[in-house]
């Protein structure tokens, strides 16, 4: 398991066959991979495990029905396959689920185009579950849903996750096959040496820096990829923005694909953790990717026109918003000036001029392929290997069982009960590393986006747990709960 953070000290005093830098998914599963094989491996992290990416993206296992649509069916095939993995693996975290496509008069992708699509999409995944709707049973199903030119609908499935949950259910099997890993741990320098490598990281809990010595270091740090790679540029930061909705305002209970008015980009609308998510944009990232992004007005405006369009008897406002949620996307850029949505969302390993391996890019589906591509180009496995563990299907990626106290990982799973939210808590602070309240709060238990004001209403619960576990006194946590609040109010809020 997980457990407690360790000492950066303590941990400097072993010669690393391998440290990975970044705590997303990608890391996460170089970490799991490399461990598995019997290298000494150990993973920092500069904020909290999955704090970037891998706790805001659109929480979703699929193959990429656009990517498809674009042409990219290699990366469509390999996504599916990994799906239907995950699907038997994790059967309580990653849950299949149904897609909902209305189909209007003149409008394009058409039926007919929707089926060649999704029959190649189900012939790749090695299922057969699409079918058409007829405009009666859709509007019977959802008769909130604008009846304007509407002739049906395709239905599909792909599949939802709780995407930190997974990243750390990822580092929970790799911590059992054997690897380290540890939050809160900042690579600030790299320097090659006879043996390999020196790296220079900060504990950005005390501000103490301290020496490591690693045989490799592979920088999987996602949208900050650029800062450490010793290369040009390569990384094309794209944010996207999702809004979260009361379930009893906006009752959804597939996954809504619906076109944008302005741009006929496809936004999701579905359930997640008991509420139900709008998202997402699609914008070039200008601002600094070392400050905790947000929603800005104009996403919000964009999320509730595409909702009032297509559900425009529900008439949502800000007013509706429990929260909203950010993310940076490290888009592998093509140089091209691409619209942000037509950029490709394959993944890239190079390797710098210092000799550090760099990887970026890719899906949060494809994360056991992307850390195999990792250990190929680190001669860890070879081209035979790598065969075979991107095309055997029979081989396992989680083999550990761990403890999911309460169903704490389903996509579907609500903020509990006082009883059960202790019972989580408890198990959480004892075995997952958590060093501020927005890592509990956020991260593990997903209240500060599921419920109103951050979740206020159950810090009374939250707060005696924090004291027994994590040895908070009254002055901590004073500091904790104003830093969190700030950063609700800052950047998981409706903007002005």
């Amino acid at each position: 398991m997980l457990g407690h953070r360790q000492a950066l000290n303590e941990l400097s005093q072993t010669d690393w066959d391998l440290v990975v830098i970044g705590g997303g998914i990608t890391g996460a599963g170089i970490l799991l991979e490399a461990s598995r094989l019997g290298k000494k491996t150990l993973l920092l992290e500069q904020q909290d495990f999955a704090w970037g990416t891998s706790s805001r993206s659109s929480k979703m296992v699929h193959g990429g029905l656009r990517y498809l649509a674009q042409g990219d069916v290699g990366l469509t095939k390999h996504s599916l396959h990994e799906r239907e993995r995950l699907l038997v693996e994790l059967p309580h975290m990653v849950v299949r689920f149904p897609y909902i496509f209305p189909i209007r008069q003149g409008s394009f992708p058409g039926r007919i185009a929707m089926t060649a699509v999704l029959t190649m999409y189900d012939k790749l995944a090695g299922v057969s579950d699409h079918r058409w709707i007829s405009r009666d049973k859709l509007l019977q199903q959802y008769p909130i849903l604008n009846d304007e030119g509407l002739k049906g609908a395709m239905r599909y499935t792909d599949a939802l996750v709780d995407d930190a949950r997974l990243v750390l259910r990822v580092l929970h099997e790799a911590v059992l096959e054997g690897g380290t890993a540890n939050n809160y741990s900042q690579v600030n320098a790299i320097k090659s040496t006879s043996e390999g490598f020196n790296l220079t990281v900060q504990d950005t809990l005390t501000g103490n820096s301290v020496e490591f010595n690693a045989k490799q270091v592979v920088n999987a740090t996602g949208a900050w990829a650029d800062i450490l790679s010793a290369t040009n540029a390569k990384v094309r930061p794209q944010r996207g923005s999702h809004i979260f909705i009361p379930a009893a305002k906006l009752p959804i209970h597939d996954c809504l694909t619906v076109m944008h008015p302005d741009d006929n980009r496809p936004v999701f609308i579905y359930p997640w953790k008991g509420q139900t998510c709008i998202g997402t944009t699609d914008l070039d990232h200008r601002e600094s990717v070392n400050v905790e992004p947000f929603c800005t007005s104009q996403e919000v405006d964009y999320l509730l026109k595409v909702a009032n369009k297509q559900l425009p008897s529900v008439s949502l406002t800000r007013a509706d918003i429990i929260s909203t949620m950010a993310g940076v996307r490290p888009i592998i850029g093509s140089g091209t000036g691409n619209d942000t949505s037509k950029e490709r969302r394959d993944h890239l390993v190079w390797t710098g001029s210092h000799g550090v391996v760099t990887v970026s890019g890719g899906k949060l589906t494809t994360f056991r392929l992307i850390a195999l591509d990792v250990l190929h180009a680190l001669s860890i496995i070879n081209d035979k290997q790598l065969k075979n563990a991107q095309s055997n299907r029979k081989l396992r990626c989680f083999n550990h069982h761990v403890e999911d106290p309460c169903d704490l990982s389903s996509p579907l799973a609500q903020v509990p009960s006082n009883d059960q939210l202790k019972t989580q808590v408890e198990w959480i602070l004892k075995n997952e590393m958590v060093q501020h309240l927005d890592d509990l709060m956020l991260r593990r238990i997903r209240a500060g986006n599921m419920m109103p004001n951050g979740g206020a209403e159950i810090l009374a619960v939250i707060k005696p747990l924090c004291v027994q576990y994590l040895g908070w006194d009254e002055s901590r946590w004073q500091q904790e709960l104003a830093r969190y609040q700030q950063m609700i109010a800052r950047s998981y809020s409706v903007p002005a």
